[in-house]
């Protein structure tokens, strides 16, 4: 039995270098890189450029003049009206979540034509003894600070509510009050005016995320922009006349529009967690 000591002693001595061969092999092994963490990122958040065409379909609450109608007389608007007008925008704006947006705009309307046709009453007696036909133009220049709420996304659509304050400034131009019922006729013109006024919107539309740098828009608007004022009535045949004004009050607009924004801040890349490697 003298033989199995020195085998004991010779397995011993083999195990002890296969553990310390292998510790010395993972040693010389290089350290693999730690993975970078997953990056949270708000899809389509920042800052973007807008863009906007549209038409609108105007109107006045009522007009008044300085002077008309004078003592005794009155006066009563069958029809006061303004043809369709389109408009353009820019803006630039801020994204600030999926919910929540905010963006400054400035806006260009057309020209629209306004036709009114009133009777006057001198003396009011019941009987209307002469009409006018009341002819202008009307352009504004509207900015707006709007705020906006998405109302959650389905199939890329996402519906929004939102509302604007700011400024419109409005020119009355070639207005001509046109008399042909009285003896003899008559025709009347005045200056050109303009008024800049608080004004306010609402908005109601849908949005649709074409891609992640590109959003397109279709929306309605109401937009309240103050009053317009030209400048004195003047009769073509003789004399300047007296200081005459004419005021259109509350001109508010119902508005359709599209239009489209450019984000400007594109997602971040998005790491997809942890790195698994074989060997």
């Amino acid at each position: 039995m003298n033989y199995v000591k020195p085998a004991i002693a010779c397995a011993a001595f083999v195990a002890a270098g296969v553990v310390f061969t292998t510790a010395a092999s993972a040693a010389d092994l290089p350290l693999l890189p730690e993975p970078p963490p997953p990056v949270a990122v708000e899809a389509f958040g920042g800052w973007y450029l807008r863009g906007d065409i549209g038409v609108s379909s105007q109107q006045v609450d009522k007009i008044t003049n300085s002077v008309l109608p004078t003592p005794g007389n009155s006066v009563e608007f069958l029809d006061q009206s303004f043809d369709s007008a389109g408009f353009v925008g820019v803006g630039v704006g801020y994204r600030f979540n999926n919910w929540l947006r905010v963006d400054v705009t400035g806006e260009y309307r057309a020209p629209s034509s306004f036709s009114g046709l009133d009777r006057v009453d001198i003396g009011n007696d019941g009987d209307f003894d002469s009409t006018n036909i009341w002819t202008a133009n009307k352009t504004e220049y509207v900015g707006l600070l709007n705020l906006y709420l998405d109302l959650g996304t389905w199939y890329g659509v996402t519906p929004f509510v939102g509302a604007g304050a700011g400024f419109a400034h409005v020119q009355i131009d070639d207005l001509r009050d046109v008399n042909i019922h009285a003896p003899g006729g008559s025709v009347f013109y005045a200056d050109d005016g303009a008024r800049t006024n608080f004004a306010w919107a609402l908005y109601a539309g849908l949005g649709y995320e074409a891609s992640e740098r590109l959003s397109l828009e279709v929306a309605y608007r109401y937009l309240s922009m103050g009053d317009g004022e030209a400048g004195d009535l003047r009769p073509y045949c003789c004399g300047t006349g007296q200081p005459d004004k004419t005021t259109f009050h509350d001109l508010t607009s119902h508005d359709v529009k599209v239009g489209m924004r450019w984000n400007l801040q594109g997602p971040a890349p998005v790491y997809g967690g942890p790195i698994s490697r074989s060997f």
